[in-house]
């Protein structure tokens, strides 16, 4: 059996070890508060978008936006005149009118129920595709829509509302050409959404578990997620900002808005959340490392042993006269 590592070899493996102890604290850190953010975005694109109910409740809100109701209107609006035919001279003076009356009508609580009931019908059917493995374009009943309304419009007793007509109409939400690679996408939104959350949370535990000095680690963690929700937000700003810039022209960009900020809201939340959390838990540490030293002249490091310094140091620590030759 080889004798154990004496006089300065066992101090170097000391620090060769601290140092790739660090070295991988280091690296584990840098991964954690990288997934971080690209963790987030992922589990609320597979399961915020995938709640039907909460995204019916994210949505619910844009019924009484002033942008959205106009956009509404003018959509509705010349999808009538479209339909009817009043002769050229005469659309200038009745789709003011036409217009108008659709503008009343979303201030009305019937076209709340209509948007909440529209929104599900349109969320279900695009999950139902994103779930299943036919090719056929993904299409919407209004009929079912306008039934509740019309139930509900007669148990409030409003005038007439019996005779509203229910009508199977089909309106395309999706085509079947785009099936297939956002069926791709959502599946691996589904994985990374779970995965790279966890991973990032293991990660920073493992980091700080490795770290020579822990509280140092705790603080690299915390100030990484303080800036991964930091370029959360970014993100979200600046894809606000391209999302819109490539609308079409006839899409009312403030309505668009209306519905990306509805969409992200949550998101937005998150962020803020990992930035808050972060510092706090940054100033926590560094206060608690200040708290711990004492006040006055910091004490001298000792020198590791093997090193001229701890030779000299020794030689001045002996008695006098323990040195002299002995006659």
């Amino acid at each position: 059996m080889p004798p154990a590592p004496t006089g300065p070899a066992r101090p170097v493996r000391r620090v060769r070890a601290a140092r790739l102890r660090n070295a991988l604290s280091a690296l584990l850190t840098v991964l954690s508060c990288l997934l971080l953010p690209f963790g987030a975005l992922a589990a609320w694109a597979a399961y915020g978008l995938a709640d039907t109910g909460q995204y019916v409740s994210s949505m619910a809100p844009l019924a009484d936006d002033p942008d959205v109701r106009d956009a509404v209107a003018d959509t509705v609006g010349d999808g009538i005149m479209r339909e009817v035919d009043v002769g050229r001279p005469m659309q200038a003076t009745v789709a003011p009118f036409v217009r108008e009356a659709v503008r009343s009508f979303t201030q009305t609580r019937a076209f709340r129920l209509a948007w909440d009931a529209g929104n599900r019908a349109a969320h279900d059917a695009v999950l139902g595709a994103l779930q299943d493995e036919r090719e056929e374009a993904v299409t919407v009943d209004l009929a079912p829509v306008t039934a509740q309304v019309k139930d509900q419009l007669t148990q409030d007793h409003v005038p007439l509302a019996a005779r509203i007509p229910v009508q199977h109409t089909a309106v395309a939400v999706l085509p079947a050409a785009e099936l297939d690679r956002l069926r791709k996408g959502f599946h691996v939104l589904e994985v990374a959404g779970f995965w790279l959350p966890v991973a990032a949370a293991v990660f920073a535990v493992a980091g700080i578990a490795v770290a020579v000095h822990r509280r140092r680690a705790v603080l690299a963690t915390a100030l990484g997620t303080a800036l991964g929700g930091g370029l959360l937000g970014l993100a979200l700003s600046v894809g606000r900002r391209l999302t819109l810039a490539g609308l079409p022209p006839d899409v009312p960009h403030p309505a668009a808005a209306a519905v990306y900020d509805a969409l992200t809201s949550t998101l937005r939340t998150v962020s803020w959340l990992l930035l808050g959390l972060g510092l706090a838990v940054a100033v926590l540490a560094w206060l608690g490392g200040r708290l711990r030293r004492r006040p006055g002249v910091a004490p001298e490091p000792e020198p590791v042993p093997g090193t001229p310094e701890a030779a000299a140091l020794r030689t001045d620590s002996q008695p006098a006269g323990q040195n002299l030759p002995i006659r």
